[in-house]
């Protein structure tokens, strides 16, 4: 048997932690972590290691598929399902056009280099702007408040961890995520190193969380992060304990944001927070006292109302206290491959187009896939009659997947993409079989400007695909070519791909990492990056110790050169936050979601290795509620909100607030091909939201998850009613 070691590195969440494959005969037979990895240094969590048990799942989809009649599926050649869907795109497109095209595509597409720039491509190539990703669950207003902000949706600050002195966390779960919207390997580590020297964590959360239990924890109401954030910055401005000389360096309309928190101090907002006045009192000046402090915010902080709101208060409130691309603040990070700057140019940012349904703007390229369902039953120019989806399971991930679902029935065409039978996928045409990340070569494009040390790796495939598995990019070029279409969004790259002349995504990125600002030119930069220096160092390079502060000037669009704290869109935002009312006497609970160490989403709930020990989806219940709406410990509760209803088990823990329920998400696969995951069980905790547009957050169409008014009752089983009613008989 020949047995190999081959180091490449995580794709599941964003510190993509170096790991080390053993590859026997072909087949990975273990997953470890990388002890040469200088960051990871030996750390990968469960999820990476379980990546063995999805590369080796039998309920892996190995070969194309073909779904019958009866809604089964069988199995066909690559060349009949690409030859089929092809001639029914073809169809598709000369009757409608090729905005009747769309595509969703899941969160794991984010960690492969050449997926999404595909898609984007291939519908740039047809014609479509419906393009859906799993942002608008997850981070959309995150790009929104910094176009506003910044003039480019691409500048995200993350925290100076290494130097910070005072960290203040909103709705960021890091000990579990491992960080978001910031690469930061073990970062458990680097949060002690914070406290170790003497200075502060704070965690801002409506449930004491893993994070939260290991440093200081503010308790806030669900989806009241903004009214917090206003309040700090009205005593910081109100005391004069703003930094006026970095106001004066960075911003414009520093008046307007002093005007829109006037009215918001902490005594006017503590009804709203939940948080008492003299607390918040005294967060605003210790933040503004710190010598170096970073304020930082996730996904907790994206899912409320005003989720546009919060990300921009959380980087005013950084400028406003000095702390804005300043060492040991919010820095901000250099790419060695401008893949930003090319995306802008190409008009891939914010607004450049509205959706058909509710005119929301594109964030990054992306529509809400909320709307997807009403995008695929109204009729009109532009509506949806095929659809592809891609390493993605919008049943679950999106508000309403019930009517999604039934959605789908309406389409001429819809291909699925990926690795199992999801519960979306079993309502496709097509089941095409997708790699996993061990099957491909790989390069952290999304990333690398989003690592708190600067770093770039590269990986190779660790082994062949199984079965007839393919890369994404090499589907959608098969696609592309049966219907006559260059995948590229630039036209002259579409010219000479009608010319024979075509670049493959490893040429591409190649080519931009040589001629990058850190690249060899091809020889003319003396040390210079190009792929064969990275294959010579598989553990990765790290490029400097720190990202630097000052670089905000060169980097910011806005024709002035400084951030905009006067945006009308948030002073409009602002209003509606004042003039909402959040009371709703017939639901009085307030639902948030949670992140498991052991789950990533919906797509791992496959692996033995992450679902051993008993789990069970489960309720987080103040005792105190559970008390007043008769809930028991380990027993069926009936979570109802306006819009729908699901059942599960209750688990009571005074870690969430009272008048609090948390649920955990990617649970409640009812069918498909996975058979771990359906006798998982579990409630899938989105049909608690809404998809209509009127609910979706306006500024990036983001959907209203963190913070939904519910209701609590009991479930009774037929032995406990029937109890009851011998017990009423006897007496």
């Amino acid at each position: 048997m020949a047995t190999e070691k081959k180091v490449t590195y995580c794709r599941i969440c964003e510190p993509l932690c170096g790991l080390v494959a053993t590859v026997e005969d072909g087949r990975v037979t273990k997953l470890r972590p990388d002890a040469d990895h200088p960051l990871s240094r030996g750390f990968a969590c469960p999820k990476g290691i379980a990546m063995a048990e999805v590369q080796n799942d039998p309920d892996r989809v190995l070969h194309p598929l073909r779904r019958r009649d009866d809604g089964s599926f069988e199995r066909i050649t690559w060349p009949e399902a690409l030859d089929e869907i092809g001639a029914r795109l073809r169809r598709i497109r000369d009757r409608h056009g090729g905005e009747a095209i769309g595509w969703y595509m899941g969160n794991p597409s984010a960690f492969s280099y050449s997926h999404p720039l595909w898609v984007k491509a291939f519908l740039d190539g047809v014609g479509s702007p419906h393009w859906y990703t799993a942002s608008s669950q997850d981070v959309s207003n995150r790009f929104a408040a910094s176009a506003l902000l910044y003039g480019s949706a691409y500048l995200l600050p993350i925290p100076d961890l290494a130097r910070t002195d005072f960290l203040l966390m909103v709705g960021a779960n890091p000990l579990v995520s491992h960080g978001s919207v910031m690469s930061a390997p073990r970062v458990k580590e680097q949060l002690d190193a914070i406290t170790e020297r003497g200075g502060r964590v704070v965690v801002v959360d409506p449930r004491r969380s893993e994070t939260a239990r290991a440093f200081e924890h503010l308790a806030v109401d669900p989806d009241s992060d903004a009214w917090l954030l206003l309040s700090l910055l009205q005593v910081i401005f109100a005391e004069r304990l703003e930094d006026r000389a970095a106001l004066a360096r960075q911003a414009a309309g520093v008046e307007a944001l002093r005007a829109l928190c006037r009215p918001h101090t902490p005594e006017a907002t503590a009804q709203r927070t939940g948080v008492p006045a003299a607390e918040v009192a005294k967060l605003a000046r210790d933040l503004a006292a710190a010598e170096r402090a970073a304020v930082y915010g996730r996904t907790g902080s994206c899912l409320g109302r005003n989720g546009t709101l919060v990300a921009f208060l959380l980087d005013a409130l950084n400028l406003v206290t000095g702390n804005l691309d300043h060492e040991g603040g919010a820095v901000f990070g250099d790419s060695p491959l401008p893949f930003e700057e090319l995306l802008e140019r190409l008009g891939v940012g914010y607004g450049n187009g509205r959706s058909r349904i509710g005119g929301f703007p594109e964030v990054i390229g992306a529509l809400p896939a909320s709307l997807i369902a009403k995008e695929i039953t109204t009729p009109g120019p532009g509506q949806i009659r095929a659809l592809f989806v891609s390493a993605g399971n919008p049943l679950l991930s999106v508000p309403n997947g019930d009517e999604l679902e039934a959605a789908m029935s309406e389409l001429d065409l819809c291909v699925a993409i990926d690795l199992y039978v999801s519960d979306t996928a079993r309502h496709a045409d097509f089941v095409l079989p997708a790699t996993t990340f061990l099957e491909r070569e790989d390069f952290p494009l999304p990333f690398l400007g989003l690592f708190t040390t600067p770093f770039i790796q590269m990986t190779e495939a660790v082994v062949e695909p199984r079965g007839e598995a393919r890369q994404e990019w090499d589907i959608i070029e098969e696609i592309a070519e049966r219907i006559g279409v260059v995948p590229s969004s630039v036209a002259a790259l579409r010219l000479l791909g009608r010319l024979g002349l075509r670049l493959s995504p490893r040429r591409l990125v190649e080519l931009g990492l040589r001629l990058g600002p850190k690249g060899d030119l091809f020889g003319l930069r003396r040390g210079g990056l190009n792929p064969r220096r990275l294959r010579d160092h598989p553990h990765g390079l790290v490029l400097a110790e720190h990202r630097e502060g000052g670089v905000l000037a060169r980097k910011i669009r806005h024709p002035d050169k400084r951030v905009r704290l006067d945006p009308p869109e948030i002073r409009a935002e602002a209003e509606r936050l004042a003039a909402g009312n959040g009371h709703h006497p017939d639901l009085p609970l307030r639902l948030i979601g949670l992140r498991e160490l052991r789950s990533h989403n919906s797509w791992m709930h496959n692996a033995p290795l992450l679902m051993r020990g008993g789990r069970t989806h489960a309720a987080r219940v103040h005792p105190e509620d559970a008390e007043r709406y008769g809930i028991g410990d380990g027993k069926r509760c009936r979570i109802s909100s306006a819009y729908g209803s699901i059942e599960i088990d209750a688990k009571l823990t005074d870690e969430v607030k009272p008048g609090t329920v948390a649920v955990p998400h990617g649970w409640g696969h009812r069918s498909g091909g996975w058979t771990v995951a359906n006798e998982a069980g579990g409630a899938n905790v989105n049909l608690l939201a809404s998809s209509d547009p009127d609910d979706l957050e306006r500024l990036a169409g983001m959907a209203f998850l963190n913070g939904i008014p519910v209701r609590l009752e009991p479930v009774r089983t037929a032995i406990e009613s029937g109890a009851e009613q011998s017990a009423t008989a006897v007496g």
